[in-house]
């Protein structure tokens, strides 16, 4: 476990398995989340788990949770929906869930892409997180609005340019 930190009224804590340890900055994925809050305009109170991993275990978590048995880039599992805040203490938090992000898919698609891997795992962080705020890209409006978002975020990172 690298940590917690609050930010924008939000808890993110970052969490790297051992099979990925020390090749990333956790910094920078509480980062994306921030800046994928920010973007959104979520200012919480709330929590939330960013998770770096490998290969292995997203293929798994895939296979389970999504009936899919190949690995995938990122996985975001909402824990709730907001709250009404005249039904919960303005103390009250809600967490969010966890954003889980495979490095070695990331790698591949910034050499893909054409650019960093900070970049690309900046990318899939605010992506899983705007998932966790109930964003979607389902239909045409509900990409454009997503995307729009995960530009934002990225540009307010340093990282300019589209998204997808």
């Amino acid at each position: 476990m690298e940590g917690e930190e609050a930010t924008v009224g939000v808890a993110i804590e970052v969490l790297i398995s051992a099979s990925v340890a020390g090749r990333v900055e956790p910094t920078l994925l509480r980062e994306a989340a921030r800046a994928a809050l920010d973007a959104a305009q979520f200012s919480g109170p709330g929590e939330m788990a960013v998770v770096l991993t490998d290969d292995a275990e997203i293929q798994k978590l895939n296979r389970q949770y999504r009936g899919v048995d190949e690995p995938t880039d990122v996985l975001a599992f909402a824990e709730s929906e907001p709250t009404d805040p005249f039904v919960t203490s303005p103390e009250g938090e809600y967490y969010l869930g966890e954003v889980f992000v495979s490095l070695p898919r990331a790698e591949e698609q910034a050499q893909e892409h054409g650019h960093a891997v900070e970049k690309e795992l900046a990318l899939l962080v605010a992506h899983g997180t705007l998932h966790l705020l109930g964003y979607d890209h389902e239909t045409e409006e509900e990409e454009a609005e997503m995307w729009a978002l995960q530009d934002r975020a990225l540009e307010a990172m340093g990282y300019g340019g589209p998204s997808s």
